[in-house]
């Protein structure tokens, strides 16, 4: 049977604006030596399944620092110190990014995003009957184009390579999940 490692020490190495790192020693269960362990620290994440009543998915294309490329995801973001659950950050993620808002925002799914090396969660929240309700406001390094998808193209635009993101997909087979389950798929 696995067994959870004791922790010997840990050491904050370093403080960025998103995430830290830390330098973790723990102590084998099967064998009694000690390992070092780099983790990211990073607040949880939440990524939105967001839908119009006429069956549209709300999502948004923009540029990624990391792969250097454009994408197509649905909104999402980090969770702030005022938001005070994931539907909180769900529902303002949502509306910052695209000017959407809607009703019933639940959480159809919830994940570990690198459980080898970081300590967070990202949760997936659905949002039925979104409409256009305001204007976006971007966060200064944002730069974020709408786009509505309907629904029945999504599974394909996932196949073809299309939506890439990994922690999106996650989330829109959560959303499938719920969808299945609830009759709706």
């Amino acid at each position: 049977m696995i067994k959870p490692w004791t922790k010997l020490s840990s050491t904050k190495l370093a403080n960025y604006r998103i995430f830290s790192i830390r330098s973790d020693v723990k102590i084998s269960p099967r064998t009694g030596a000690q390992h070092d362990f780099f983790v990211i620290d990073s607040v949880d994440w939440v990524n939105v399944a967001a839908v119009t009543p006429d069956n549209q998915l709300v999502m948004v294309e923009q540029f990624r620092h990391g792969s250097e490329t454009v994408e197509l995801e649905i909104p999402g973001g980090v969770m702030d110190p005022a938001d005070k659950s994931p539907l909180d950050t769900g529902c303002r993620e949502l509306m910052e990014e695209t000017g959407y808002a809607g009703e019933n925002p639940q959480i159809v799914g919830k994940i570990l995003p690198n459980p080898a090396i970081m300590h967070n969660t990202c949760y997936t929240v659905f949002v039925e009957n979104c409409k256009c309700a305001g204007s976006v406001k971007f966060d200064p390094s944002e730069d974020v184009e709408t786009r509505l998808v309907p629904l029945d193209e999504v599974e394909d635009l996932v196949a073809s390579g299309k939506i890439r993101h990994s922690l999106v997909v996650v989330a829109l087979y959560h959303f499938y999940l719920w969808r299945k389950r609830h009759g709706r798929a």
